[in-house]
């Protein structure tokens, strides 16, 4: 794929989308906006200019929705995408407020566009439901998933450049790849170690100093303290271990990556507490061994920042 889908933020991708359907529908599109239910839609009023074809556009109302989500290589096919038999997968959730507005002929085709990938079968499948349940042909039905997407770039390349996915301009998103693997081999190590160490690290700047360098509240920080201070010097003597050399360069790479992206948007967030609520969200939604072992994961964040590997320090000058 020539961009990453996964790191754009809902925002950015409902802009790729409404700008994508201005050049396929026409410029008349109307851009999301929040209704009464909280459901997100975009909408076009008329004759199609390209679609599905110039010889036979749709025509009358057209109801486009845009489904963002961070993980990776995820498929419309997933249960918490789609299930005939669930009431609370992202489709289902759908239905009432997509039949409503086909019974009070607001919707005549309906758009649903997905960073997710889509298998012949599952369209088939998807396309039924919807039809079925809000009485809408299946060719006024279109699902556009990554590939289809991706294709529609190529297409129009200006079209990335007008929504501003440019990588420099990317929200706060950091892999979780190499952070998994130093949590599953440390949740390893302390299945086997039952006791954590009494006494903790010994951190570069002190507590409080940091905290107020970094705006992190005083309650967010004793309760960070509280909860995870007592793994911080099993983690110390993880890392440091002979044996450990080459995760030690894991968890470099890794507080490398979470530095530079913090320092870069940390002005998009009023507290740290929100900084470090956002990675830790973030990774647990993102990877399953991380969602596995959550305490270890959010104490490996608090390590990172008590050891002052990421935020501001007295001796760096960051913004």
């Amino acid at each position: 794929m020539k961009y990453a889908y996964e790191d754009l933020s809902p925002e950015q991708f409902e802009k790729l989308v409404v700008l994508l359907c201005k050049r396929l529908l026409g410029i008349s599109v109307q851009g999301f906006a929040k209704g009464p239910d909280a459901g997100k839609d975009a909408k076009f009023v008329g004759t199609a200019e390209l679609f599905p074809s110039k010889s036979a556009p749709w025509s009358g109302t057209t109801i486009i929705q845009a489904k963002h989500t961070n993980g990776y290589n995820k498929h419309f096919s997933e249960s918490d995408f789609f299930s005939t038999t669930g009431s609370s997968n992202t489709i289902a959730k759908e239905i009432p407020r997509i039949k409503s507005l086909r019974e009070k002929k607001e919707l005549d085709h309906y758009m649903l566009f997905a960073n997710r990938r889509l298998s012949g079968n599952a369209e088939s499948e998807i396309k039924t439901y919807i039809s079925e349940q809000c009485n809408i042909p299946q060719s006024f039905l279109y699902l556009c998933d990554v590939e289809q997407l991706e294709n529609w770039l190529k297409e129009f390349p200006c079209i990335p450049e007008m929504a501003g996915i440019d990588p420099v301009d990317s929200p706060l998103i950091v892999s979780p790849d190499e952070l998994a693997e130093v949590v599953h081999a440390l949740a390893k190590e302390m299945e086997t170690v039952q006791a954590a160490f009494d006494t903790p690290p010994t951190p570069r700047v002190p507590y409080d100093t940091k905290n107020n360098l970094n705006n992190m509240s005083e309650d967010y920080a004793k309760e960070q303290r509280k909860r995870f201070l007592k793994e911080t010097a099993q983690i110390q003597r993880f890392l440091a271990a002979p044996e450990n050399m080459e995760l030690m360069r894991r968890y470099e790479s890794v507080v490398d990556e979470f530095q530079l992206k913090i320092t870069a948007k940390r002005k998009d967030y009023q507290t740290f507490d929100d900084v470090m609520n956002y990675l830790a969200d973030l990774l647990l939604n993102r990877d399953p061994i991380l969602r596995q072992n959550r305490r270890l994961t959010r104490a490996m964040l608090f390590y990172m920042y008590w050891n002052c590997d990421i935020g501001k320090n007295e001796d760096a000058e960051t913004v």
